[in-house]
């Protein structure tokens, strides 16, 4: 099974910043047709919050991180980061990254649904 690993998660006070990376597994050499970043507070839902459709290269954001984060890939597409600015207490959640080769089933980008690989969650915490 594919697994994603993920790193940068933290503690940080309201306003500050972190990044966070998701590697592909050592050795795997397959592309992804898309791949992005969820998110899952306490008593929630798994939201998506930011995906790349590698393809076009396209980005796609959830409203309430559109000019905060950015999610971006490396030249060789083996890492997906997301920069995190302006950091909320509303942002305090468990983040997934998440990847699929096909990236099909008419889900949308942002739906969990779509991803068929994901890391193990890096925890970010904002303090207000």
């Amino acid at each position: 099974q594919v697994r994603l690993v993920e790193s940068g998660g933290g503690s940080v006070q309201a306003g500050g910043s972190l990044r966070l990376s998701c590697a592909k597994p050592s050795g795997y050499t397959y592309s992804y047709n898309c791949w992005g970043w969820f998110r899952q507070a306490p008593g929630k839902e798994r939201e998506g919050v930011a995906a790349l459709f590698t393809p076009s290269g396209n980005t796609y954001y959830t409203d309430s991180v559109k000019g905060r984060f950015t999610v971006s890939q490396d030249n060789a597409k083996n890492t997906l980061y997301l920069q995190m600015n302006s950091l909320k207490p509303e942002d305090t959640a468990m983040y997934y990254c998440a990847a699929d080769p096909v990236c099909g089933g008419n889900y949308g980008i942002l739906n969990r649904n779509t991803y068929g690989y994901w890391g193990q969650g890096t925890q970010v915490t904002v303090s207000s």
